[in-house]
């Protein structure tokens, strides 16, 4: 089978591989899965190491894929072959502490695509044709109906991580009905961050971009205004909008010490920032300006995995269409030129197809 590796900056190849098999032998827990991959795609955060910022080298590539599952282990007894799945873009065993906590994202017997995942071997990176899913059960969400309407596809995949994303940004902000939003980042994340706000019942959503086919996106999918202004300038323009103090969350979704900074200084006096940009580029976090304003912080990775059952009847009935952050597609021997397309910025979010 083919998988997609990055062999260093800028330099993605589609290589051969072994078939995935289930695990076998006495330490074997039974409890994996092989899903054959529908769709994949390309993350903004595996942009940081195709530019050599963070986490390049080489390696397999891909945390987000939905497939359908040709054969499961013994002890899997939640997945049947043929289900057709999603998979969040971590590993979780759905049963420790912190998976019943709410935060997936730190099982105690979990980990990452592409890397070992405690006592159950390697887990393979999404963009394949086939991948081995370690604790399938609470790893894997499954679709009702079986293989949808390829229509449903894109959507269905932002589910993985970006719709999910988006929402644990609102979330944390705490954006309720009546609240004032601005969204900082206008990639996939920012994008599915207006959608959630707007879901939850925001009135007014600011879409910080500069790029008229984002704006263009963003109003579709719930924002009420574009600032395309950035740093003091963009602070300037929100303040000006919501009574001179600025609005009540601003979703952080980009990851780097500017975006931070403008996310921080654009809330208004007791207001909060939802963070769910991967820290690239030296986020800080000023104290003593946060003691001043009252302004709080929360967020981090996102636990995607608890949200995919409260998105996923909205997405198949269409009440929520985040599969239109895909803009382009792409077949997986490509790969290399999804990556070009997301990094010159040509490209909002590219799905892979096998």
């Amino acid at each position: 089978m083919r998988a997609v590796f990055m062999h260093g900056d800028h330099d993605i190849r589609v290589q051969d591989v072994p078939d995935p098999v289930l695990a076998s032998g006495p330490s074997a827990s039974g409890r994996d899965a092989i899903v054959r991959v529908v769709a994949s795609c390309v993350c903004g955060s595996d942009l940081w190491g195709y530019r050599g910022v963070r986490g390049g080298g080489e390696r397999r590539m891909g945390h987000e894929f939905v497939g359908v599952v040709e054969q499961i282990g013994d002890a899997v007894g939640k997945v049947k072959v043929g289900d057709f799945v999603i998979a969040p873009f971590y590993v979780c065993c759905g049963e420790c502490a912190n998976c019943r906590n709410g935060v997936s994202t730190s099982c105690l017997n979990g980990g990452w695509w592409g890397s070992e995942v405690k006592d159950e071997g390697y887990a393979d990176a999404g963009q394949g044709e086939r991948v081995r899913v370690p604790l399938a059960d609470g790893t894997l969400v499954v679709v009702p109906g079986g293989e949808p309407d390829p229509a449903l596809v894109p959507g269905l995949l932002t589910l993985s991580d970006v719709m999910c994303t988006g929402h644990h940004a609102a979330v944390s902000g705490g954006v309720r009905q009546g609240s004032t939003v601005a969204v900082v980042g206008d990639g996939a994340v920012g994008l599915s961050a207006i959608i959630a706000a707007r879901r939850l019942g925001a009135t007014r959503i600011v879409a910080m971009s500069r790029h008229e086919s984002r704006q263009r996106l963003a109003r579709e999918f719930g924002a009420t205004d574009v600032v395309p202004e950035r740093g003091d300038e963009g602070i300037a323009r929100l303040k000006e909008m919501f009574g001179g103090i600025g609005p009540d969350v601003v979703l952080e979704c980009v990851g780097t010490k500017e975006s931070m900074d403008q996310a921080l200084r654009s809330a208004r006096p007791g207001g909060q920032v939802g963070f769910v940009g991967v820290p690239a580029g030296g986020p800080e976090l000023p104290v003593q300006q946060m003691f001043s304003t009252n302004v709080g912080v929360r967020g981090g990775v996102a636990p995607v995995r608890g949200y995919i059952e409260e998105l996923l009847p909205e997405v198949l009935d269409g009440r929520i269409q985040p599969g239109r952050v895909f803009d382009v597609e792409l077949p997986l021997s490509e790969a290399a030129e999804a990556y070009a397309a997301m990094d010159e910025r040509r490209a909002v979010k590219v799905l892979l197809r096998p």
